[in-house]
């Protein structure tokens, strides 16, 4: 019982089999099933109760062997297939999963459960307590203190001081010209000072509607001097989304800069034209209006989320909190001398590590053209620019990778993030610049970009990228459903905690409290945690291990998958590039998975590639992680922030067949009616006589649903054991069945 409650919570994996180790096999096994979130003396019932069924591999998630105990053993190893340890009262347990973990902590969650099973019977499994006191210190250790390195200021002091030591430096370079830090400061004050007379100031926010160019950081840089925080509203998204945002941010002014033809501002919110600027002099009777002095606390900008689990939410940022990012970082290093490219679209967040990254920093911020550049062209500019700071979506990322890696050859510090970055990529991009740092940053908006980063080298890939540890000025903190912080190596949710945090969502005060809440582990009266929704490990080294969102997980087959998994396994295979998986309309109204994958050899033969990805994930992950077919793609559809755009990938009512084997087509009339009949209750396009029913993604349920078809089409009664033994068409129509 023990055991299997570790590894359920090591997991997060609801099926485990268990069984005792003699004479080399597996024996007495049976499957426990802890979806529903049985009692310790729940799940003793059901062991009793169990029967052996076999060996039982072929629908369990996670095996556990258990053997019995040497006398006066106490030792512990670890091999490929896991880990043993030997615990009083149990024997030694064996437990093989998808990682090893360190035997001395697995051997003391072991015994806590157990003391906390028996003190406690009727406690969900899910809430055993696992953590000693001494684990929580380590953790909490790990976690940061959320101080800052540096005492917080606000971003005009930040460039400001570059403008006064460095005023001929430039700040921004564009197609349209360049501007040094003296010539931005003062084209920005010019434009702070009519923004104040038009009725600017404090925790107003202002909107910038504007092409990425010179002018834009002019804009964006002046409402703050102005006392204000920015909206950046995007000129090419749906004017219906731009009316909606200027309306939650309560926004009545917008610096306009040639905006949209065919939108007209909604009433009661006033222009301010974006004059020319040349940075000389261009004065308009405002020199005289004394601009005000924000506060760190201030609010800074508004950012909305993606909006992928729901309606997107404005997410309100002080000064404080992008200082803690860009002003002495002790995750990455920023020098006056560095070229930073400014890839990010300005309303996304990653955009204000580009911006203020380089501006507080004194370096200088390389604009590409307005619009969507193209890979390819990209790589031009890293080149061209002599780019030194590169900030790349985990999307952008696996493509330089793979194509562009030539072009980071002058890069000092690549910086990547978004999403699940594949460990191929690191170690190419690694092996051809072993100069370079690699940094993966992990961050939710309402933590200001990064809440943790992993300064990468070779020794720090295995079968996953770290994330790393929190950086100076966060805190981090893994809990469990009953907010309790989890060991080393136990899966929990990642809060967030610090300087970083976001003030909340601008006029949803609603969504604020069911996402920022109380801090329940005694930090500060009054301090607040961000809860991500996403599932992290910590590892031995206290880094961390990013599990997938916690939203993500799909329920298939009556297992709980996560896709973020499957995603890993699909790109460790060297023959791709990049994975996406999600859980599709299956047939009998269940879901099935479905996954895309990126070759990274564009001639690669798209079907041996597929058969290739179901033989390396059947040799990595249970049956039911294995989706029912693998499309091959040239490249995943991005979202405008760059992440993998999931809602473009291809539809998936009617799927192609996936089976192993080459397509053999029906012979007889009998062949045929069998062939359509399995089709369509399967879902696939096409079924050859020698595919094999459960290769196509068949199951137990779509199994019987076949049986009942086949009665009603054809008079023929099958039994399940049948098709078990007979999963063709043609083993079904031989003569004689």
């Amino acid at each position: 019982m023990a055991a299997a409650v570790v590894l359920h919570r090591h997991t997060l994996r609801d099926s485990v089999l268990v069984g005792h180790h003699e004479d080399g096999l597996l024996r007495d096994t049976r499957t426990l099933d802890l979806s529903d979130g049985p009692s310790t003396e729940e799940l003793l019932r059901a062991i009793r109760a169990s029967e052996a069924d076999g060996d039982g591999t072929e629908d369990a998630d996670v095996v556990l062997r258990t053997e019995r105990a040497m006398p006066g053993a106490d030792q512990a190893t670890s091999s490929g297939e896991g880990v043993s340890v030997d615990v009083d009262g149990l024997g030694t347990v064996r437990i093989r999963g998808p990682r090893a973990f360190p035997a001395d902590d697995l051997r003391n969650q072991l015994r806590r459960a157990v003391l906390a099973g028996r003190a406690h019977p009727r406690l969900p499994v899910s809430a055993l307590p696992l953590a000693s006191d001494a684990d929580t210190e380590l953790v909490r250790a790990w976690g940061g203190d959320g101080v800052p390195a540096a005492p917080p200021r606000t971003l005009p002091e930040l460039v400001g001081a570059w403008a006064a030591d460095s005023p001929e430096a430039v700040a921004v370079s564009g197609r349209a010209g360049k501007l040094s830090y003296a010539q931005l400061d003062h084209a920005a004050d010019q434009l702070a000072r009519r923004l104040v007379v038009a009725g600017a100031g404090p925790e107003r926010v202002v909107g910038v509607l504007a092409e990425r160019s010179p002018r834009l950081i002019v804009a964006l840089l002046a409402v703050l001097k102005a006392g204000a925080a920015y909206l950046y509203l995007d000129p090419q998204s749906p004017p219906a989304r731009r009316t909606g945002e200027l309306a939650d941010a309560a926004v009545s002014l917008v610096v306009v800069d040639e905006g949209p033809s065919g939108w007209t501002l909604p009433d009661g919110v006033t222009a301010v034209p974006l004059a020319e600027l040349d940075g000389t002099g261009h004065e308009d009777g405002t020199r005289s209006v004394e601009l005000p002095a924000p506060d760190p606390a201030n609010l800074a900008y508004v950012s909305y989320t993606s909006g992928s689990t729901g309606r997107p939410k404005p997410v309100g940022v002080p000064h404080a909190a992008v200082s803690r990012l860009v002003h002495s970082p002790d995750w990455a290093r920023f020098e006056p001398t560095d070229v930073f490219l400014q890839t990010a679209p300005v309303a996304f967040d990653a955009s204000v590590l580009e911006i203020w990254g380089a501006l507080a920093n004194g370096a200088e911020l390389v604009l590409p053209p307005t619009g969507r550049v193209e890979v390819d062209r990209l790589a031009e500019l890293v080149v061209e620019a002599s780019v030194t700071v590169l900030w790349l979506t985990a999307g952008l990322f696996q493509r330089f990778a793979s194509q562009h890696v030539d072009s980071l050859r002058g890069v000092r510090q690549l910086i990547t993030g978004g999403d699940v970055v594949p460990p191929v990529a690191v170690e190419r991009v690694l092996a051809e610049h072993p100069e370079l740092t690699v940094i993966n940053g992990y961050g939710p908006t309402e933590n200001t970009t990064f809440t943790t980063c992993a300064t990468l080298g070779a020794e720090d890939i295995t079968s996953s990228v770290p994330i790393g540890r929190p950086i100076g000025g966060t805190r981090v903190l893994l809990l469990d459903s009953h907010l309790r912080p989890v060991p080393m190596g136990v899966a929990g949710e990642l809060y967030a905690a610090g300087a970083g945090l976001a003030r909340g969502y601008l006029g949803r005060p609603g969504a604020t409290a069911e996402r920022f809440v109380p801090d329940p582990t005694g930090g500060r009266p009054g301090a607040r945690l961000y809860r991500t929704g996403d599932l992290a490990r910590w590892r031995p080294d206290g880094s961390l291990d990013f599990l997938g969102r916690a939203d993500r997980q799909v329920k298939v087959n009556g297992y709980r998958v996560e896709p973020g998994e499957i995603e890993t396994a699909l790109t460790d295979h060297p023959a791709v590039r990049a994975a996406a998986v999600i859980a599709g309309p299956g047939p009998g109204g269940g879901n099935r998975l479905v996954a895309y994958a990126v070759p990274e050899d564009a001639g690669q033969d798209a079907r041996s590639l597929e058969r290739e990805c179901k033989r390396h994930l059947r040799e990595l992950l249970p049956p039911s992680y294995v989706p029912s077919w693998i499309m091959v793609l040239p490249e995943l559809p991005l979202t405008a922030n760059g992440k993998v755009d999931r809602n473009a990938l291809p539809e998936t009512d009617r799927l192609p067949r996936a089976a192993m084997n080459d397509y053999v087509a029906p012979r007889t009339p009998e062949e045929r009616l069998m062939c359509d009949l399995w089709a369509e209750v399967l879902g696939v396009e096409d079924v050859g006589i020698e595919d094999d029913f459960f290769e196509l993604g068949g199951h137990s349920l779509t199994a019987a649903e076949l049986l009942v078809v086949v009665q009603q089409e054809t008079g023929r009664e099958l039994s399940a054991r049948t098709l078990y033994l007979s999963p063709t068409v043609a083993e079904l129509t031989e003569p004689g069945d």
